[in-house]
């Protein structure tokens, strides 16, 4: 019996041993960093593979491209908001709410032009239009934004373009009403992309940069890029 109960012992330490020991392996920083690293370049691989339009990646960090894709196309779906119509956002026969296999329309792919109707609702108040995202003839995107300006955009949701300031007095049509904070983006989700760390919005950034540009309605309308 008393070697019985010295085998059992034996047994259990040694279990647990193994317990402990795989735990701090699995804390450990070579043993995180490895699974880390293959999550994130599964992440960009699926990015390309997911791409629905050509790259320019001309002087571009392959890496943050295929991340950034990864995080415009599966994760914060911009192209629900930033392209111009729900009719016009997949390619004939490739609309999957009909059942049929998705297929981006790139004719309209982040190009902007979606309106949100009057903002805060029926009246004087200004249509809310979601922004052409396409880079211009200088490579930057959102019209010509560079990072740091991207970065500031996405943490405080500052509307660079000052298209409806705060009313000051009866709405006119363009202006929009207290409380609303006209120096801020109205309905663009950028309280929850502010959460975002600073390496994906450098990807998004990247990514944005190596898609093609969409010209969009001609100036002085804000969804104009000048591609040429």
């Amino acid at each position: 019996m008393a070697t019985r109960q010295l085998v059992t012992s034996g047994a259990a330490v040694l279990v647990s041993a193994v317990i402990v020991t795989t735990g701090m392996l699995m804390n450990s920083p070579a043993v995180q960093a490895r699974g880390d690293g293959d999550d994130q370049e599964s992440r960009i691989e699926r990015g390309f593979d997911i791409a629905p339009v050509p790259l320019n990646l001309a002087g571009k960090n392959r890496a943050l491209v295929g991340l950034g894709s990864y995080l415009v196309n599966a994760v914060a779906d911009c192209n629900g908001c930033h392209s111009s119509d729900p009719s016009t956002e997949f390619a004939p026969a490739g609309n999957p709410y009909f059942g049929q296999p998705t297929t981006i329309n790139p004719s309209t792919y982040l190009g902007g032009g979606r309106d949100f109707g009057p903002f805060p609702g029926p009246g004087p108040f200004p249509h809310i239009i979601s922004r052409n995202l396409t880079p211009d003839k200088s490579g930057l995107p959102e019209g010509g934004h560079t990072f740091s300006e991207f970065v500031q955009i996405m943490r405080s949701g500052v509307d660079m373009d000052h298209l409806h300031p705060t009313c000051t007095g009866a709405a006119n049509g363009n202006c929009l009403p207290p409380p609303f904070d006209g120096a801020l983006l109205q309905v663009m989700p950028w309280p929850i992309h502010h959460n975002m760390t600073d390496h994906d919005l450098r990807a998004i950034y990247e990514y944005l940069s190596a898609i093609p540009c969409i010209e969009g309605p001609p100036a002085p309308s804000v969804l104009h890029n000048d591609c040429q």
